[in-house]
């Protein structure tokens, strides 16, 4: 197994990180894989830019999954999330494409990621994106008849 890129460095983002974002990803093998057990990660630290206005938008994003064969190694979301500092991208753009990224490259058997923006304009945003795995038997697993 590789170990974590991050892990343990002092991590500075290139270009190609800041443009392909779920490169940034490092995983780990899921300790427990026969056990359904939730993970959270919360992180009241994310920031963006409104792709209109050019104004910085201020968000907590909570992460909770069900992991299967791979977790996700907790700097490496850090260094990912901090990839959006200077995007200019809608709240719904960025829930979903998180958790595009991290299915992707997970692969959990649940993920839900939310967005709670901070209060703009008088609102306050909340952006709920889900997965859950397809029940259908993988590739390779044979199916009981």
């Amino acid at each position: 197994m590789k170990q974590p890129a991050h892990l343990g460095r002092r991590s500075v983002l290139t270009p190609e990180q800041i443009e392909r974002p779920r490169t940034i990803l490092d995983t780990f093998a899921n300790p427990c894989p026969g056990r359904n057990y939730q993970i959270q990660f919360v992180f009241p630290e994310f920031t963006s830019v409104c792709p209109v206005t050019g104004q910085p938008d201020f968000a907590t994003i909570t992460v909770t999954y069900v992991p299967d064969r791979l977790c996700v190694e907790m700097k490496s979301l850090k260094l990912y999330y901090l990839s959006y500092r200077n995007k200019g991208v809608f709240y719904e753009q960025a829930v979903n494409t998180i958790l595009d990224d991290l299915v992707a490259v997970l692969k959990p058997r649940r993920m839900t990621v939310v967005g709670d923006f901070a209060v703009r304009g008088g609102t306050r945003g909340i952006i709920t994106a889900t997965h859950v795995a397809s029940s259908r038997p993988s590739a390779g697993r044979k199916r009981r008849t």
